[in-house]
């Protein structure tokens, strides 16, 4: 069972509007609304790809009711504790005429202590046996930024392989825990290093300096694919670029989600390193093939592997 957690959990709309600019009025000639957070969209893509998923977190208000109400509509089984403050709505605008994207994130419910603790109790229970716990996100307001250090360092007696998936603060402090992968994009890896990256060895000695300060396997994802570092027999550390040519994008709202939700169910189906890698691309590249946030065809996944290039280089 894999366990996914959004703790700042979300009504995610998508409005199509040709020709978009600000300071107009316009209508949207699509629109698409889903329960979002990158711990949602994460368990989406995995049960498209048929792995058995719970989705864990905290939602709360008439918006909290409706993100429960529509991932139990999509069959995605979840187990959210209820909190007073209104769970946020984010807004994504896709201009299909100029291919650009505008999003606009609300921060968040206020949540209290006692809110707090009963989802540590209940991520405690529904954690108990998980083979894959993911961290996904960012964290609501009134939340201390070492709150996912803590549940990583909790994790630490299970079996269970720990992913987390977040940036900024938060990602400085869990990822001394020790978490069994992290997997930020370029730009919260950039900041988390502390410098710009453009060739080969800067993304690699980027991916191996997130092991170092904890991790036990690092990947960067970018537009074209991803570096890794991730952990092989004996404690030896095998490095690893990922590319394939961009697709002219749809919409690319959660494909970041995609891929890490390709490289998990491909983990614990047992495949290679290099070939996780390589459906994590090619579901990321599907998705943004497709409206919405970890929605991909798997017919499609199996189409885009066989131009996924995953080539294994030397440290």
């Amino acid at each position: 069972m894999i366990v996914t957690v959004t703790l700042n959990a979300a009504l995610d709309r998508t409005l199509t509007v040709p020709n978009f600019q600000a300071g107009f009025r316009h209508r949207a000639s699509e629109s698409l609304t889903l329960p979002g957070g990158k711990g949602v969209n994460i368990a989406r893509a995995l049960k498209g790809l048929g792995q058995p998923v719970i989705a864990t977190g905290l939602a709360g208000g008439k918006t909290g009711t409706r993100i429960v109400e529509d991932l139990t509509a999509e069959g995605i089984l979840n187990d959210f504790v209820r909190i007073r403050d209104e769970s946020r709505t984010s807004t994504a605008i896709i201009d299909p005429t100029s291919s650009l994207q505008t999003e606009v994130n609300e921060y968040g419910p206020v949540v209290t202590s006692r809110e707090l603790h009963a989802f540590l109790e209940k991520f405690t229970y529904i954690a108990q046996g998980a083979d894959v716990v993911i961290l996904a996100g960012s964290l609501p307001r009134k939340v201390k930024e070492s709150f996912y250090r803590d549940l990583v360092a909790a994790l630490r007696e299970t079996d269970a392989l720990v992913v987390l998936d977040t940036a900024g603060e938060p990602l400085r402090m869990a990822i001394k825990s020790g978490p069994g992968l992290v997997s930020p994009n370029i730009f919260e890896a950039e900041a988390l290093v502390g410098h710009e990256f453009s060739e080969d060895d800067d993304f690699l000695q980027a991916t191996r300096q997130l092991c170092k300060i904890g991790a036990g396997s690092g990947i960067i994802t970018h537009a074209a694919g991803c570096y890794a570092c991730l952990a092989g027999d004996g404690g030896r550390q095998e490095y690893y670029k990922v590319t394939m040519t961009p697709l002219d994008p749809i919409s690319t709202v959660g494909s970041g989600d995609a891929f890490l939700a390709g490289f998990v169910s491909a983990r614990v189906s047992g495949k290679a390193a290099g070939e996780c890698l390589r459906y994590g691309v090619a579901c990321g590249a599907a998705n943004t093939q497709k409206y919405g946030a970890g929605v991909f065809d798997p017919h499609e996944v199996k189409r885009l592997l066989a131009k996924v290039k995953v080539e294994e280089l030397s440290a």
